[in-house]
């Protein structure tokens, strides 16, 4: 699967049910020595073009992702941080 066709798949939390938009809208983070996926970084959305994002951004690990299908992308949980790699 190319990761294009993973940009279209909409993010959803498999304990309530909550869309989390899709992971086009995400940044993809890596462990930079060796390409692993480490997860995916959800930024709040925000009403204003020009108004700064807000801190606290949710992340999905890639370990909690449970089941990539057709459209959607289910996963356990998110956390407010995540793992950091030296650069």
């Amino acid at each position: 699967m190319l990761l294009s066709e993973l940009a279209d798949k909409e993010l959803i939390e498999m304990q309530n049910g909550v869309r989390y938009g899709f992971l086009a809208d995400t940044e993809c983070l890596f462990e930079p020595t060796t390409g692993k996926i480490i997860g995916f970084e959800l930024m709040p959305q925000t009403k204003l073009m020009f108004q700064k994002r807000k801190s606290g951004a949710a992340f999905i690990p890639w370990e909690e992702i449970a089941l990539i299908g057709e459209d959607r992308i289910l996963f356990n949980k998110t956390t407010t941080t995540f793992r950091s790699y030296d650069q």
